[in-house]
């Protein structure tokens, strides 16, 4: 995620509230022109020249609807400052009808029971950075890495070099009240946290676990006794090539602990890497910086010394966990790593890749049968266009994985296809499934390339389906801002805009999805998320997803048409009928499904309707 700096991003902060919990009314943003419906991308692509703005910037979306644009908070905006990286906005988590909004300077609390019309609930000031937030039912956890942030959640920093009252690792919370926090708990990690992932153990029900992944630098032992950075040679308990494993015993969440420190890295080699696009401007001022230096333009070796060797990566950005398959995405520098989670407490690398077009991997999303999985490139740290007419498409893009056997094998790559300007931070990021049934959907963060949701279904062909984009902050230099994270909630997508507010989305029929795939998708119901401890994703039986099926089996010519027509007709009769013989008319049309799969072009699919069908009968009582 952004700004993986080494040095406080928070050294002084605007007068800010130390605490605030409050309910209060949301101020909306323009949200802009009515969707653009159609099967291809509008040409020209209606992103590229969009005008820029703060709150008033030019936005377009196509197959897509928004709902509504929300500001930050009173606490969480500095209206002198565009882009105050002190505010940015980052993760998001979900519990009922709230959405919590992590900041660099504490989280935020929004009321989205009206999608229309958010509303704040409460706004919790706690610098630390990054404060990604995930829930856990009646917890809340918070990542803390910044060198500023403070124990007490105090704004006046960390000025001495080592301190007690420092801290970086993770916060817990108590929101039994979500509109009244109580700080209940932190755990020192010697890196910090710049990300956790909430890990639920199948097994074991009385605890949770977080894995922590610190991308900053290791901090003293004098003032966390352990933390070494010495090589594993040196000191067999170094704090480098590890997590952190924290047990969180859930009737007792005070008693917080590390539990144990995998080193998921440990005997890694240094990735293959990628050049550097030709940037003709970088060039020439490389060249003159070398020039004043005494130094010619070259490579590794070029002072005259051997290429210096590189080791392998000594942390994970991120880390993905999908407890049902019992594996988790490990995206850690140069590698995308596949983890054996069935012991939560332990995990085991069990397989990795690496890829020269990928500079630095970021996340892991899998698909909801375990077969696939996504890893992102977050090639530039999150602050640098890196979608740019002049930068490839296989750069700062997703790779796309099978997965079988514990084995990974490349298929294909996939990023955000319009061209940014130069001015425009871009670059792949947070994204989720969206439960289309039968299909693999996933909407995606871009940064200031705005927000893309593509179909991978066929792994060697992703394609785009539907997009929003606003216009770049500044027309005249690069202000960081855009959509850190776009996931699906309970029937609609919300957005972590980094300097503009909340975003909510939500999709229209188009060619590419039908209303029937839409409200099968909106069946889906979750308590809580938390996008990196990806659920199993389970469709409820009703008639919208039975439609569903057939919508994609005439899209596909997987049946045949007379059929397809047949099946739909059924459908609509049996719906109107009372429960005992609406029961007999689905039970009827599931055998006669069945018996039609035998001829269809997609058998597989045809198996999927009649087994909807199937659990539809059995659901009339």
């Amino acid at each position: 995620m952004l700004f993986r700096s080494r040095r406080s991003l928070l050294l002084t902060l605007a007068p800010l509230a130390s605490l605030a919990a409050c309910a209060g009314s949301s101020t909306p943003i323009a949200t802009g022109p009515a969707p653009m419906v159609s099967a291809a991308i509008p040409s020209p692509d209606p992103r590229v020249g969009l005008r820029a703005g703060w709150f008033d910037a030019q936005s377009v979306a196509w197959n897509l609807k928004v709902v509504s644009a929300t500001k930050p908070s009173d606490p969480f905006v500095n209206l002198s400052t565009p882009g105050d990286r002190r505010l940015f906005n980052s993760d998001l988590a979900f519990t009922g009808k709230y959405v919590i909004q992590g900041n660099y300077s504490g989280y935020q609390v929004w009321d989205i029971s009206n999608a229309a019309n958010p509303k704040l609930h409460a706004a919790y000031v706690c610098p630390g950075s990054q404060s990604d937030v995930s829930v856990y039912k009646n917890l809340a956890f918070v990542s803390g890495e910044a060198v500023a942030g403070r124990l007490d959640c105090g704004l006046q920093g960390v000025p001495d070099t080592v301190s007690k009252e420092r801290l970086r690792g993770i916060r817990i919370f108590d929101i039994t009240n979500v509109s009244k926090p109580k700080y209940v708990a932190n755990v020192q990690t010697c890196r910090g946290s710049h990300t956790h992932t909430v890990v639920e153990d199948p097994k074991d029900d009385a605890n949770v676990y977080i894995y922590v992944s610190g991308s900053s630098a290791i901090r003293s032992p004098n003032e966390l006794p352990g933390c070494s950075a010495l090589s594993i040679a040196d000191d067999p308990n170094t704090a480098r090539f590890r997590i952190e494993v924290i047990q969180v015993p859930l009737a007792h969440p005070e008693q917080a602990h590390i539990v144990s420190s995998p080193r998921i890295f440990q005997d890694l080699t240094a990735p293959p890497r990628h050049a550097e696009p030709v940037d003709s401007a970088a060039l020439a001022a490389r060249a003159a910086r070398q020039a004043a230096a005494g130094g010619g333009v070259g490579g590794a070796g070029a002072t005259g010394g051997a290429p210096r060797q590189r080791g392998g990566p000594e942390q994970c950005h991120d880390i993905t966990v999908y407890p049902a398959i019992g594996f988790a995405g490990g995206a850690c520098g140069g590698y995308g790593l596949l983890l054996d989670i069935r012991n939560a407490a332990n995990p085991i690398r069990v397989g990795a890749v690496a890829d020269s077009n990928f500079s630095f991997w970021h996340s892991a999303t899998f698909n909801n049968d375990g077969t696939k999985v996504l890893f992102s490139d977050e090639w530039g740290g999150g602050t640098a266009p890196r979608c740019r007419a002049s930068d490839k498409m296989e750069w700062g893009a997703n790779a796309i994985f099978t997965l079988s056997n514990n084995k990974m094998t490349f298929k294909s790559y996939y990023k955000m296809p319009a061209a940014q300007t130069s001015f425009e931070n871009c670059v792949a990021h947070n994204g989720s499934l969206i439960p289309i049934p039968g299909r693999d959907v996933m909407v995606q963060a871009w940064y200031q390339g705005g927000i893309s949701i593509f179909d991978w279904t066929d792994a060697s062909h992703p394609f785009e389906i539907a997009f929003h984009d606003r216009g770049p902050m500044d027309a005249t230099k690069l202000v960081s801002a855009g959509s850190w994270s776009a996931y699906w909630y309970n029937g609609v997508i919300v957005s972590s805009e980094i300097a503009r507010g909340l975003d909510i989305f939500e999709l229209v029929p188009s060619p590419h999805l039908t209303q029937n795939e839409i409200d099968a998708a909106k069946t889906v119901k979750q308590e809580f998320l938390n996008t990196q401890g990806q659920p199993k994703l389970a469709w409820p039986p009703s008639f919208a997803l039975s439609r569903a099926y057939l919508d994609q089996l005439e899209r596909s010519s997987g049946l045949a048409a007379d059929k397809i027509a047949t099946a739909r007709a059924a459908l609509a009769s049996a719906e109107k009928l009372a429960t005992a013989p609406r029961r007999a008319a689905l039970t009827g049309l599931a055998t006669q499904l069945n018996a039609d799969s035998r001829g269809a072009a997609d058998q597989a699919k045809v198996g999927m309707l009649v087994n909807s069908v199937r659990d539809l009968a059995n659901a009339q009582k």
